[in-house]
């Protein structure tokens, strides 16, 4: 049943990726008024369908791939949807909305499942641990996003240069606060997940658990991020330096993902 959910929410998210176009460029509120309520009503047939996969599979982690890019679909358009709600600027359903159809459109074609093995899938803690990191990589990407997109429109500002390809952003500063919000947001949900994470190692491994290079890869970009914070808000770094320091810690996050192939305790895997 749920890849009826998920087609639908496929059709829905296409629609509204096709209407965020004219919507974000063209200044167009009828396109608008047709792109919103799509990206909501595809946001909850998203959630609907998620939740009945996971019940099929009995269980309320997302552990297949199928499932994870559902929920990491669904984490990008919740975030977007905060974004416009809070800040009122429509201008990043050109990003969000594609992003996510295009996380959901595999899942919605077939209901073959990859699953990870774990003795603690059915641990409330596990439940909170992935999804609050996936919520982690999906602010931190919007927040870079918002910082590429100011050093682009303060370039263009700065050398005078007319406004053609770029008049659909918002002003400078609201991209800023974008970028900050995302990236403490970010932070937050990174440490809760981290310390979820942390619990459940002190019951399954002990402390060896701790040595592994997963692991440590996790909290040594925790490190990067709270350095990253600190210098940002104590130097007001903007545009360029932003771009770079946001850059630097989804290339540490890339790395964490990829330590699963050396990881002896921490290893997706399929059966």
């Amino acid at each position: 049943m749920y890849l009826i959910w998920l087609r639908a929410a496929v059709f829905l998210y296409g629609l509204a990726s096709v209407a965020a176009i004219p919507a974000v460029f063209g200044g167009k509120s009828t396109w608008k008024q047709l792109c919103l309520p799509a990206a909501v009503g595809g946001f909850v047939l998203q959630m609907v369908a998620l939740v009945e996969m996971l019940t099929a599979a009995h269980h309320w982690i997302p552990t297949g791939v199928h499932e994870v890019q559902v929920a990491l679909s669904l984490l990008v358009t919740l975030i977007f949807l905060f974004v416009w709600a809070a800040y009122r600027t429509f201008s990043f359903a050109v990003f969000a909305l594609p992003l996510s159809l295009l996380l959901t459109i595999v899942p919605a074609i077939s209901d073959q499942r990859y699953t990870f093995s774990s003795e603690h899938i059915r641990s409330g803690w596990i439940f909170a641990h992935v999804f609050l990191l996936l919520a982690a990589y999906a602010a931190l990407f919007f927040s870079l996003l918002a910082s590429i997109l100011y050093q682009v429109e303060e370039h263009r500002l700065k050398n005078k240069r007319s406004p053609r390809l770029t008049e659909w952003l918002p002003p400078l500063d609201t991209m800023d606060r974008i970028a900050q919000s995302l990236l403490i947001a970010g932070f937050l949900c990174m440490t809760a997940g981290l310390l979820a994470g942390s619990l459940i190692a002190q019951e399954r491994s002990g402390a060896r658990y701790f040595a592994d290079p997963k692991i440590l890869m996790s909290f040594v970009t925790w490190l990067l991020y709270v350095l990253m914070i600190y210098v940002r808000r104590s130097t007001g770094f903007r545009g360029r330096r932003a771009v770079y320091l946001s850059s630097l810690i989804i290339l540490a996050m890339i790395s964490v993902y990829a330590a699963n192939l050396v990881s002896s305790v921490h290893r997706f895997s399929l059966p």
